[in-house]
């Protein structure tokens, strides 16, 4: 058996030289709450881009991926289940508010309420996933996609 010393304190914030964003891509989030599904590591990068409609934002550390939110208008009539099967890293299996939302340890899906594309026939869906993050937390997450979908349904996305 190998043991390998490392130069970490145990403290992914401390070892951070990098600031935790409080938005992504122009929706805001509460930077202590998505702290803990951050690496330590030296740099960040924020990109977004536009798909058909859809907004990705993907968070990256050190050169890694850490954390992808989406924003996607989904036909009218499906349902969170059925927009996180087509994207989730796993199985997920807990939800909340009647199907509203579902998520894991470290993914999220939500439905944003009262946000449909009329012209298009389109709802409004959410997904927070921290496929690169070693944390995992399904309490968090519920907090989490809930308050980011929350963020999302106050925007002009859709007013």
């Amino acid at each position: 058996m190998t043991l390998i010393a490392g130069c970490s304190n145990g403290d992914e914030k401390a070892d951070r030289a990098y600031a935790v964003p409080s938005n992504l891509c122009g929706t805001s989030v509460d930077s202590d709450e998505v702290s803990p599904f951050f690496p330590a590591g030296e740099s960040i990068t924020v990109q977004k881009d536009d798909h058909l409609g859809s907004q990705i934002c993907k968070v990256v550390v050190d050169k890694r991926l850490i954390l992808t939110a989406t924003q996607a208008w989904v036909a009218q009539g499906k349902t969170t289940a059925y927009f996180a099967s087509g994207q989730t890293l796993e199985k997920i299996s807990l939800s909340s508010n009647a199907g509203q939302y579902r998520f894991s340890g470290n993914e999220g899906f939500g439905k944003a309420a009262d946000c449909t594309h009329n012209e298009h026939d389109q709802e409004l869906y959410t997904a927070l996933q921290f496929q690169g993050s070693k944390h995992n937390d399904s309490d968090a997450m519920k907090h989490l996609i809930t308050s980011y979908t929350k963020e999302v349904e106050s925007s002009s996305l859709c007013r």
